[in-house]
């Protein structure tokens, strides 16, 4: 079933739940969970060790474990093609919605 990304939402609140439907394969939604936690331990790494060159791995790390997620496990494209920020803004959120049992690890 072939689905058509909407151009354009509203506001990150009417992008969620389209966000969400993107993220149903539990081992994606891992990866980007995963993903996420490296690169805030990578940035703190980075702050306290003031090992600035680390931070060249925060787009790696996060789009790298994501893109897997997407390319191999949910078998669509990321959001990040065609909404960055809501994307981005996405992973927060779901991150802080799986670390606090909102959606299931």
């Amino acid at each position: 079933m072939i689905r058509t990304v909407p151009d354009t939402f509203s506001s990150f609140k009417a992008f969620y739940p389209y966000y969400l439907q993107e993220h149903k394969n539990r081992t994606s939604r891992r990866l980007h969970v995963i993903g996420s936690l490296l690169v805030l331990a990578i940035i703190v790494t980075a702050i306290i060790t003031s090992t600035w060159m680390l931070l060249w791995l925060v787009p790696v790390v996060g789009y790298g474990f994501a893109w897997v997620g997407h390319f191999f496990f949910e078998k669509n494209k990321p959001a990040t093609f065609k909404h960055p920020l809501y994307s981005l803004m996405g992973d927060w959120v779901m991150l802080k919605d799986v670390l606090t049992g909102r959606l299931p690890w």
